[in-house]
């Protein structure tokens, strides 16, 4: 789904057939001005957006981008201005700042946890637990925070996951199976696999056959031992049971990637607002 199709669902789901307040009591020819005002410091994420959202509602309108995408805001800070129609500006009023809020705390988490891992070589990921319909802003959001985007799908990377293993009888029918089915469709996919336990490291260090190896729920030890057993022959990916607290003790093991759910799934937005000027 691209940016435009996620604003005109939202413009249906959120409009329907017409804003009824504002056409009640906003005469049509009335022009007038906003502004987007912060009201929470953290990182801004989503003005492009915004400006893309104002030009489908009504291409008449001005916008004036002030800070971008990436900045640090703090509050009273104002990102743009908008001008022109009032029924047009308050028509997209909720949809910009639900788009903005939720992508600027997104960007804002991603940041400051970046942040915990500098001078290491470990990078930050976000995941697939994003809101259904807005995946394509969230992981956006977490770009724009110095984040790192892992797959957008299930058809951009192959990821042989537990369920994939138990269903499929075990570790080496399943790295079998995946790379015989690369093969046979001509794809062009990275196989990430992952591990629940070091025996589980040792076996798939026999068959090979991936690029990743993800380490989920490992203690801080067996982490370190499994880093030291894949020896760089694969990329390393941990994940599980991975805190604000821990994560740099986790990074010090010496993975390349840490995949952070919280970065999308549960994170606060950031405050803002669309005021009249």
């Amino acid at each position: 789904m691209n940016i435009d199709s996620i604003i005109y669902n939202a413009l249906q789901e959120d409009v329907g057939d017409g804003d009824h307040t504002s056409l009640a009591c906003i005469p049509s020819s009335s022009q007038n001005t906003a502004h987007l005002l912060i009201k929470e410091s953290g990182i801004l994420a989503g003005v492009q957006v915004a400006e893309r959202i104002f030009q489908i509602v009504d291409p008449k309108l001005e916008f004036k981008k002030i800070i971008s995408d990436g900045a640090f805001v703090q509050v009273g800070d104002i990102a743009f201005i908008i001008k022109g129609s009032a029924q047009s500006i308050l028509k997209a009023e909720r949809i910009v700042l639900n788009s903005m809020q939720r992508m600027s705390g997104i960007a804002t988490k991603t940041n400051h946890i970046v942040k915990l891992l500098e001078g290491l070589k470990t990078k930050v990921l976000d995941t697939r637990k994003t809101t259904p319909g807005i995946r394509l802003l969230e992981k956006w959001a977490v770009a724009i925070g110095r984040g790192n985007n892992h797959r957008f799908g299930l058809y951009d990377m192959m990821m042989i996951k537990d369920n994939h293993i138990d269903f499929c009888g075990g570790i080496e029918a399943a790295i079998i199976k995946t790379n015989e089915y690369v093969i046979k469709n001509n794809k062009s996919l990275k196989i990430e696999i992952e591990a629940r336990n070091l025996q589980e490291v040792e076996t798939i260090l026999k068959v090979g056959k991936v690029n990743r190896i993800m380490l989920d729920n490992f203690s801080i030890p067996d982490l370190k031992v499994a880093v030291e057993l894949i020896h760089n022959r694969f990329e390393t990916e941990a994940s599980g049971g991975i805190t604000e607290k821990n994560i740099r003790q986790y990074a010090e093991c010496g993975v390349d990637f840490i995949s952070v759910g919280a970065l999308t799934h549960s994170v606060k937005s950031l405050d803002m607002s669309l005021k009249a000027i």
